[in-house]
């Protein structure tokens, strides 16, 4: 290997210090584990309790605007769909005006888990909200990445 195909140790260290994308990554990854343990006690995830809130709606949504929302591929949207459909937390109907689109219905027991969870996610997103200098500067932040 030469000189000119190998990267020096300060250069791993400018990255290691400066990637937006590593930093956010952690950030997210940590967070995760935080939402999931507190959320344990409800038996969801905190994947599951933001797709479980993004049926919260009116009307059921179509299937491809909560991939959109949640950022998901309709491939992984349906996998993440799976488990809560087994336990009853919702349900997914062919669409009434287009045969060939699906509705995600959120299911009495989907409305009784999200109920139970939503203190629980209060409570943590205020924890951790705490530990932010300027949380609304970091959500529009976050915002405008995503």
């Amino acid at each position: 290997m030469t000189k000119r195909d190998s990267v020096s140790f300060a250069t791993t260290l400018h990255v290691r210090d400066h990637c937006l994308c590593l930093h956010t990554q952690r950030a997210a990854r940590a967070l995760a584990r935080h939402f999931d343990s507190a959320l344990a006690p409800v038996g969801i995830t905190n994947g599951q309790f933001s797709l479980l809130m993004s049926l919260n709606r009116p009307e059921p949504p179509a299937m491809g605007d909560v991939a959109r929302l949640l950022a998901m591929d309709r491939t992984t949207l349906t996998a993440a769909l799976k488990p809560l459909e087994r336990r009853g937390l919702l349900r997914v109907a062919t669409d009434k005006q287009d045969r060939r689109a699906r509705r995600l219905i959120l299911t009495a027991a989907g409305h009784k888990t999200l109920a139970a969870a939503l203190p629980i996610w209060r409570r943590e997103h205020a924890t951790v909200e705490k530990l932010l200098n300027n949380p609304d500067q970091t959500r529009a932040d976050l915002m405008l990445l995503s």
